[in-house]
């Protein structure tokens, strides 16, 4: 356990101070379901499901059956969409395995550069269409350590970014995660890209030089060929209580942290942090309520003339029979407290179901 410890924060710390301080592959903060969501995702210490692959891996070793998890959410008002789908299942006693995809994209966006020909007439005929996607799949492993109540897990992401058939990218990065449980505490740790996830674009040039003179200013040079993404600390604690002999009461505590300068909350000149709040209370396991409290954020007052805190409130309900369990949320899922709020929806199915 302390070799493993020492070789996570080892890892972190040479990744932290040998790159320039750059995020990319923003996609993937966005998060997945809907029940973490109405939690405002403060769920590192607690996730013990399917998409726990995203949230904590570690997490998978709490498996008793295979499970199957989508979601479909609309993102800035319709234009974009974000779609996810995993699925995990036990090795054995002590290990379990997961896959998930994740798409964010924006689809049949005009292309109006062309829209006004050599001879300066507008010819609607010369307007056409292009997609642009973010894709982002994930291998996970879990396993149980010797000591009692901990268990670790592992990611291994590839990344797939497309830009219409102007540009196109591959990333590749790892995170890592621990949790611990003793009674009805929980805590846990996640670490995202502890090596930096990079990704590599290429340009097809002849479709960039479409492009080049349509703005003046704007396009002329090839952009940057890598974008590096550094490495992201969640910390997490929970506790349930029993409140009544058919209810439980789940309170959770995150702490996230960015190795850059933002805007949360907490900030100095090498890193940032901004904490997360939720509750949980759930009755026979039946019925679910949720409710939380995130991304506080400093933010600056129309005129510039100073700053006021931002948070994001969340909330969620969510409904389980029989290894079918479908999950409503309330929440920003762009993690920005100033945009507008999206209905999100998530089913998440036990395999046992069919047997």
């Amino acid at each position: 356990m302390k070799r493993l410890v020492l070789i996570l924060i080892f890892t972190l710390s040479c990744s932290v101070f040998s790159q320039t301080a750059k995020y990319s592959n923003e996609f993937l903060n966005i998060g997945v379901d809907a029940a973490s969501f109405g939690m405002a995702n403060a769920v590192t210490a607690t996730t013990n499901d399917v998409n726990s692959g995203y949230w904590n891996p570690a997490g998978l070793v709490n498996l008793e059956d295979s499970q199957v998890s989508v979601m479909h959410a609309n993102y800035f008002a319709n234009i974009a969409t974000y779609n996810y789908i995993a699925g995990a299942m036990p090795i054995d006693s002590k290990s379990a395995v997961g896959f998930s995809i994740i798409r964010f994209g924006v689809d049949d966006i005009l292309n109006t550069t062309q829209l006004i020909d050599d001879q300066g007439n507008i010819d609607f005929n010369r307007i056409s269409l292009f997609s642009t996607a973010d894709y982002a799949f994930t291998l996970s492993y879990a396993r149980n350590l010797p000591l009692e109540g901990f268990s670790y897990g592992v990611n291994a992401k590839v990344i797939r970014r497309v830009i219409g058939d102007f540009a196109q990218a591959w990333g590749f990065g790892f995170d890592a995660g621990i949790q611990f449980q003793r009674k009805s505490w929980f805590f846990g740790v996640m670490a995202r890209d502890i090596t930096t996830t990079y990704n590599t674009w290429t340009f097809d040039d002849a479709e960039l030089a479409t492009i080049q003179g349509a703005i003046d200013g704007q396009n002329q040079t090839t952009p940057e060929a890598t974008e590096i993404t550094l490495p992201k600390l969640q910390l997490g604690i929970a506790k349930t209580t029993s409140i009544h002999r058919d209810f439980d009461l789940t309170t959770s505590l995150n702490m996230d942290f960015r190795f850059a300068e933002t805007n949360d909350i907490i900030s100095s000149g090498s890193m940032s942090a901004t904490p997360a709040f939720g509750f949980e209370v759930d009755y026979i396991k039946l019925v679910y309520l949720r409710g939380g409290v995130g991304n506080f954020q400093n933010l600056e007052s129309l005129g510039g003339e100073g700053t006021n805190i931002g948070f994001q409130p969340n909330f969620g309900i969510g409904f389980r029979y029989k290894g079918i369990q479908i999950d409503y949320a309330l929440t920003d899922i762009g993690d920005q407290s100033l945009a507008l709020y999206s209905n999100v929806f998530s089913v998440k199915l036990d395999w046992s179901v069919f047997r």
